[in-house]
């Protein structure tokens, strides 16, 4: 047997620096990147169940949002519920997000966030037509709710159901969070000037198809063309929106949120630098873990590309969610 290897002082400090090194950037690899708010997140995303609202398919566990959440580098999300199963006219005869998609209650989202409160927050949605429908929400918003959606339904948005939920938001302090979609949900983008004339202390938050659209003077609502493609011009009714009035704020996520900038990325450097205060980043993302074809590191990626600078894209990713919120 080799007797053992002796070292010398200065082997033994070269040796130990060089293992608080690894170490170092061991623990930089797993610790958390730049903070991130996901502001649109769905439980049970990609359910699905049939015309009686009964379960036949589940949609992604809360085991695989969470590790999806973290894969993507978000640091909390706010997890949005869907409104009861009822059918009228106002959920187009279904389940309010639909009968393929997401299918969580209040209640749902509530408790994934209670359980998980670094990780989550949450919101109360509620059908407004019910007659119910502002006590239902306040009971959430009593209970922690952030803020007041995701409101996905085929009313007009300035109808007198709809403006008993701006009185709430405005009573509670928090945003509303609206699917704007032509010819099915939040009707009247044209007209919504008037609701945020009329309620200056509810912070809005528009997100979906026409929203995102409607960033083109150019847009032709048609139900046809929710995706539209080729250069922007600006000054549209959401990009007008978010210019003249500050309690309008864009939702980035989904599909809609990603094509609106990657449709023209000339347009969407101008658009990132003048709204830099009121753009949210938001996932809505239905992907598994793992699978690396999400929406919403897409756009992550893309207000990392399109910022005009390294503190616009921090307000973008983090800064505005955080001051909007109060997390």
């Amino acid at each position: 047997m080799n007797a053992p290897r002796t070292f010398s002082r200065r082997e033994f400090l070269a040796t130990s620096a060089a293992a608080l090194v690894a170490t170092r950037f061991a623990q930089a690899a797993t610790a958390p990147a730049e903070p991130i708010i996901d502001i649109h997140q769905h439980v049970n995303y990609g359910g699905i169940r049939d015309k009686d609202f009964n379960e036949i398919m589940p949609g992604r566990t809360n085991d695989q949002l969470l590790a999806h959440q973290r894969a993507m580098g978000v640091t909390k999300s706010i997890l949005l519920p869907a409104g009861r199963p009822v059918k009228r006219p106002s959920t187009l005869n279904g389940f309010a997000m639909g009968l393929q998609g997401t299918c969580a209650t209040n209640a749902d989202c509530m408790a994934l966030a209670q359980n998980n409160p670094r990780e989550f927050a949450f919101g109360a949605a509620e059908v407004p037509d019910l007659a119910d429908a502002p006590a239902e929400i306040e009971k959430y918003l009593k209970s922690g709710a952030v803020v007041i959606g995701e409101q996905k339904f085929s009313v007009a948005c300035d109808s007198a159901e709809m403006q008993k939920l701006y009185q709430l938001a405005e009573a509670y302090n928090v945003p509303i969070l609206m699917h704007w979609q032509v010819g099915s949900y939040s009707h009247g983008l044209d007209r919504f000037h008037t609701m945020l004339k009329k309620y200056p202390k509810v912070n809005f938050i528009g997100h979906a198809q026409t929203w995102w659209a409607n960033i083109d003077q150019a847009c032709d609502n048609s139900e046809q063309n929710l995706y539209p493609t080729g250069k922007v011009t600006p000054g549209g009714w959401s990009d007008r929106y978010l210019s003249d009035y500050p309690n309008m704020f864009g939702d980035l996520s989904a599909g809609s949120g990603e094509n609106a900038f990657k449709r023209d990325p000339e347009h969407a450097k101008a658009f990132i630098s003048r709204h830099q205060d009121k753009l949210l980043f938001g996932s809505d993302c239905t992907d598994y873990p793992g699978q690396g074809r999400c929406i919403g590191a897409a756009q992550i990626a893309q207000m990392r590309a399109w910022s005009p600078s390294k503190a616009v894209e921090r307000k973008i990713l983090f800064e505005n969610a955080q001051k909007l919120f109060r997390f």
